[in-house]
């Protein structure tokens, strides 16, 4: 009875051993298995807001010192986030953004869904390139040690 327990017992750990050898293998070959490529995004701005919107406000998080402030940046040119060594780029602005397949454009000129494409350079080098969108801050929010960026206002070309 006692070598039917040892043995049973014994059992139990090798299947144990070998369960866990197969979860490992499962492991390495997920790992080394070829990422799928997104397909890439177009970005289409619709004539109906082509020269509507000239700047964007947004509300910068200074995490160390706790302190929030709001800086216009104006569509498509540079600005350097005083302070730091980040310099911010709206490169579009959609008032009502919509996602079309792999096409990313603006249903309206209308204030229905308003997201900025933002560019994050830090010493000259990308750092981020993505989305805010007022109505929803945190999908896609760009993760700084030192800073967060929420989209909070815009301004019209007239």
């Amino acid at each position: 009875m006692k070598r039917l327990m040892k043995l049973t017992v014994l059992s139990l750990i090798a299947i144990g051993f070998a369960a866990g050898c197969n979860e490992k293998e499962k492991t390495e070959q997920t790992a080394a298995a070829p990422k799928v490529a997104e397909a890439p995004s177009t970005v289409v701005v619709p004539d109906q807001v082509k020269g509507k919107w000239k700047a964007v406000q947004i509300q910068v998080a200074d995490k160390n010192a706790h302190l929030k402030k709001v800086y216009t940046l104006k569509i498509g040119s540079d600005f350097h986030l005083p302070g730091s060594d980040l310099t911010l780029n709206v490169e579009t602005f959609f008032p009502h953004f919509v996602m079309e397949g792999t096409t990313l454009t603006s249903q309206s000129n209308d204030l229905v869904n308003p997201a900025a494409q933002l560019v994050i350079r830090e010493k000259g080098k990308e750092i981020y390139k993505g989305w805010l969108f007022s109505l929803y801050p945190t999908t896609h929010a760009f993760q700084h040690p030192q800073y967060g960026f929420t989209l909070v206002d815009y301004l019209p070309a007239s």
